[in-house]
Parts: structure tokens; sequence; C-alpha cells
């Protein structure tokens, strides 16, 4: 998949695209039944598969006090659209001047000019330009001067049945953050349609597990992805420099998140054990942890010993939720 940073990215003369946009945090469910139609359209017309993405969040730059938590880094969201089936993604740097398109300005600069669009799909509630001040309609009514068809879909529905917010009825970024933040990790791997993702590099830790019998691999702070509420997960470890058929890629795992507060720890952090493995050495690789199931909220115990009895707990609930789940 193309992957252009801005319009000097996008090679001149390109058409004819089948094109949608979004900010398409989390690439959940909803965002994938658009970009599907997108990807199915222009295998029938012969046209090239394209979305158009922001970063920063619009809320984050016209906003800063309500930005939500991003989801996902900019190339998470990146890799996710490519698994997709997208043959290029555009992303646009948004900033408050940019918001000052009028909508046929962006249309025409950015649709018409830049990506020769035949087709553009959209949910039916899009807003573009200054103000949000286009719509589906507005959109119709530019396609008729510029020569470009448009495709609308309605939201596409579900959520968790236990999910009893006014954004139950659909997939939703706002929903998920929620169940993120909640750490009903469960919820959002129905709205995801995979298990969430935090990234980072291994580093070095207070070496604690390692001498309980544990040893974890710890995330640098500056990982990627949004991090569940405190707490302890079972999920899967990958290696994402290992290739996709290595046995030692994907790895089950106990997962924590929090401060160690039985050690009166004070940084919060993301750190995996690897069950039944004191082998690895970690340090120094990129590796992906996938939230599946939320076990226990983060406890401080009155003695190390109660914590390593619960360290087996843990770690034996893992092995039974994860023994019937292939890894995504």
């Amino acid at each position: 998949m193309q992957r252009w940073y801005g319009m000097g990215d996008v090679p001149t003369g390109l058409s004819p695209t089948v094109v949608t946009l979004g900010n398409f945090d989390g690439v959940h469910r909803g965002h994938r039944e658009v970009l599907t139609r997108v990807v199915r359209e222009a295998g029938l017309r012969g046209a090239m598969p394209v979305a158009v993405t922001f970063e920063p969040h619009p809320v984050a730059v016209l906003y800063p006090d309500r930005a939500p938590a991003a989801v996902m880094s900019v190339e998470q969201r990146l890799d996710a659209l490519e698994s997709v089936g997208l043959a290029a993604v555009l992303v646009i740097e948004f900033t408050r001047k940019f918001a000052q398109q009028t909508p046929e300005e962006f249309v025409r600069s950015t649709f018409v000019d830049a990506l020769g669009a035949a087709v553009v799909v959209v949910g039916k509630d899009t807003r573009f330009g200054v103000r949000n001040s286009g719509d589906v309609q507005t959109l119709r009514d530019l396609g008729a001067v510029h020569g470009f068809e448009v495709i609308t879909l309605d939201d596409v529905g579900g959520g968790p049945a236990e999910v009893t917010t006014t954004e139950a009825t659909r997939w939703s970024s706002t929903q998920l953050r929620a169940e993120l933040l909640g750490g009903n990790v469960e919820h959002a791997t129905e709205i995801l349609g995979r298990p969430h993702a935090v990234a980072g590099t291994v580093v070095h830790g207070d070496h604690r597990g390692r001498e309980l019998g544990y040893p974890t691999a710890n995330l640098s702070p500056d990982h990627e992805g949004l991090v569940p509420s405190d707490g302890v997960y079972a999920g899967w470890l990958i290696r994402l420099g290992l290739a996709s058929n290595d046995p030692d890629r994907t790895l089950p795992a106990a997962i924590s998140v929090g401060t160690n507060p039985t050690f009166d720890g004070q940084q919060r952090r993301v750190e995996a054990y690897v069950l039944d493995r004191t082998d690895l050495d970690l340090y120094g690789e990129r590796v992906s942890m996938l939230f599946v199931a939320n076990l226990r909220p983060t406890l401080k115990f009155d003695s190390v010993d109660a914590l390593v009895e619960q360290m087996k707990l843990d770690v034996s609930r893992c092995r039974e939720i994860l023994a019937s789940i292939v890894p995504s």
C-alpha cells in the first residue's frame, strides 16, 4: 500500500480512484464496512481504492481540551488500513488553516485535482469543510459538478449487548475508547473484530518479575496504542521482527498494566509475562501486546508471597482462556 504524507506525495495524473475519508481511529468493524465497499467498488471499476485520513485528530487542533485519546498511532492506523486491501492512503496534516477550507475547496483540491475520484464512498453522517458545513447532500451536489458519483452507507450497527450507552447501536471510535479505558477489552474486541494492540520496544524494568519467577517484557514509555485501564489481562505477545511462520513470533502472555502498588511503584507500566518461558531475551525488540480478556484489577498485596500466589492463579487462568483462542 502506498502511503502519502501530504498532497506533495500523491503522484500526478492519478485517476480513476474510489475514495473515502475519515479519521479511522481504531479501524473498527464500522470503518471496515466502508473500506471494504471502497475496495469492492474499485475492483468493479478498474480503479484504485484510496482512503483520506487526518493527523492529528481535528478535535485536537480545534478544541484541544476536548481531544479524544487516540486508540492508535498513525502508523498503527496505516498498517490496519493496509490489511483491508487499500492501494493507498493519503494522510493530511490537519491544521487550523486547513480547517478554513470551504467544502467546495476541499473537494476540488483533494478528491478532484489530487486524486481524480470517480466515486466517493462515505457514511450518512459525514461532515467536512469549514465548521463542518458540508454534508452528504453537499457532496452529491459537488459530485454532479465535478463528475464523481457518491455512495452513502448507513451506520454499521451492533455493539455489545451489554453496552447501554447511546453509542451502543453502532460501531464507533467513541464507544471503543470507552470500553478500553474501562478495561472492557472483550467488548473492544467485538467492536474491532480483533484484539486491541499496544506496541513498543522492550526495555529494562526493575527485574522483580524475574526474581519472582515470572520475567516480564516491559514496553518503553513511548509505546503506541491506547493503554486499557490498570489490571491484569490474558493476551498475546507478538514479536514483530520475526517471520509470521516463526513458532516464537506469537506467544501466550499474562499482561499487567499499572504501577506495581505492592512495591509502592509510581510509574505506570505495560509489561507481559510469556507463559512458561524464562529463556527469552526480548530487550530491544519491537513487540505488540494483544489484549484478549480482563482477569482482574490491579491490587496491592500484603506480602510478596500473596502476590506470587495470585500470579500463579493469573497464569493458570491465562492458559485456560488462551488455549481455545487462535491469535489474530
